[in-house]
């Protein structure tokens, strides 16, 4: 079952009909429970689509469905983290993982009567991602790779069906970036939402996709995908093994081919 369905979805900002069109003709389905990377020259239009997908902007042209509904608006059943983490500075690691509890139904209404609860399940993601020992520090104690954990758990909280993941370890330092991929495998593996991760490194998109998506240049549309058949759990080492250097070799081509201009639509 598709869970996430784009059908001819074309995204144009401005509101005068000639501002920028940054995605055109776009289509892609999301599998329940998979985990797709999205890939693409600079400006292409990957966060857009991140935008429509989870109704913060609608589309031109097209039409968006989640879980088997149109959307109209602004999803709850949504997890996203971002390239900055943005913690608040005056919450502690424990109280920041828990902000979307006090905001999204139904968890806001139960949240007083079955606080224990909420407070024993964040403390198990974050020893989940590595921060067990971490919950009373505030981000200014953290590093940023200790943020970027946080911020995972926080998009998790709420048990979200879909998580949005744009460039989420970008700002990271190579070695806190694989220890987050491992991180974010464990999670997944753990709880299965639906994933689409927008990212500019193919290393990452390999390592942890089930499938990678190719888009051209502006207007973004897809023009090639990659399923990834690599057993999981995945190791590091697997990236730099003959198979995997392959598949990166070739999604670099898909892209280099669309920065050119010459990318064609595949299956």
């Amino acid at each position: 079952m598709n869970f996430v369905e784009l059908n001819r979805v074309s995204v144009r900002y401005g509101e005068d009909g000639e501002g920028t069109l940054a995605l055109e003709d776009a289509t892609l389905a999301v599998a329940a429970g998979e985990f797709v990377a999205v890939v693409g020259p600079s400006g292409c239009g990957k966060s857009t689509l991140m935008k429509a997908v989870t109704g913060l902007w609608p589309p031109t042209a097209g039409t968006v469905a989640v879980n088997g509904q149109e959307v109209a608006g602004p999803l709850s059943i949504v997890g996203m983290a971002f390239q900055n983490p943005t913690l608040l500075p005056w919450r502690n690691t424990l109280d920041n993982v828990m902000l979307p509890l006090e905001i999204v139904q139904p968890h806001c209404s139960r949240l007083r009567r079955e606080q224990s609860a909420y407070i024993a399940k964040a403390r198990d993601l974050l020893a989940l991602v590595g921060l067990k020992g971490f919950e009373d520090r505030f981000p200014w104690e953290l590093s940023g790779g200790m943020q970027q954990r946080a911020s995972l758990c926080r998009a998790l909280i709420h048990d979200p069906s879909l998580l949005m993941l744009d460039e989420p370890f970008a700002a990271l330092d190579m070695f806190t970036r694989e220890e987050l991929w491992i991180a974010l495998q464990d999670v997944w593996l753990a709880r299965r939402p639906t994933v689409i991760l927008v990212t500019h490194d193919l290393r990452e998109a390999v390592f942890l996709a089930d499938r990678v998506l190719v888009m051209s240049a502006r207007p973004g549309r897809v023009i090639a995908e990659r399923t990834i058949n690599l057993e999981r759990p995945r190791r590091l080492d697997t990236t730099y093994e003959p198979s995997s250097v392959a598949i990166i070799h070739e999604l670099r081509e898909h892209i280099g081919a669309a920065r050119s201009g010459d990318g064609a639509e595949r299956g």
